[in-house]
C-alpha cells in the first residue's frame, strides 16, 4: 500500500492536520509597494535576486515590474500625438522683368584636338598632359 492511498483504515490515524486560514492564491501588491521595490532594484550595486527574496518574490516578477515601469515611463514622456500646424505657402514674388533664357556656351568642343591615324580617332581635351598625348600618338604610329 502506498502512502497516498486514501482508505479509511482505523490503524492509520492522521498525525497532523494543516488548517489554512484566510484567502489563498496570489498576493496583490499596491502600486506604491511595486514602485518602492522597483526603486530598490535601481540603486547602485543592487542585486535583484536579493531584493526579490527580501519580499518573498521571484526575480522574474521583479523584472516584469521593472519592464512595466519602463513602458509606463516611456508612454508618459512621449505624447500620444503631435499637433500639426498647417500654413499656406508664401506667394512667389512676381518677376520685375521677363526672364531671359540662358544661352549655353559650346564649351564641350572648345580647345579640343582631334587626331585620326589609320582609322583610330583620338580626342585631346584642354589641360591634357603633353607627355601623355605624345606617348599615345607614338603608340598609335607604331601600331600602324
Amino acid at each position: 500500500m502506498s502512502g497516498l492511498d486514501l482508505t479509511l483504515d482505523p490503524e492509520r490515524q492522521p498525525r497532523r492536520f494543516e488548517v489554512i486560514n484566510g484567502a489563498g492564491g496570489r498576493r496583490h501588491w499596491s502600486m506604491d509597494d511595486k514602485a518602492r521595490i522597483v526603486a530598490e532594484t535601481l540603486e547602485p550595486n543592487a542585486v535583484i535576486s536579493e531584493v526579490a527574496r527580501r519580499y518573498g518574490l521571484r526575480p522574474q516578477q521583479v523584472f516584469a515590474w521593472r519592464r512595466e515601469a519602463r513602458k509606463q515611463a516611456a508612454s508618459e514622456e512621449s505624447p500620444a500625438f503631435v499637433p500639426a500646424v498647417v500654413t499656406t505657402p508664401p506667394p512667389e514674388p512676381t518677376p520685375t522683368r521677363p526672364a531671359q533664357p540662358r544661352k549655353r556656351k559650346a564649351t564641350r568642343d572648345v580647345g579640343v584636338i582631334e587626331l585620326e591615324i589609320d582609322g583610330v580617332a583620338m580626342r585631346v581635351g584642354r589641360g591634357a598632359d603633353a607627355k601623355t598625348v605624345a606617348a599615345v600618338i607614338r603608340a598609335l604610329k607604331s601600331s600602324s
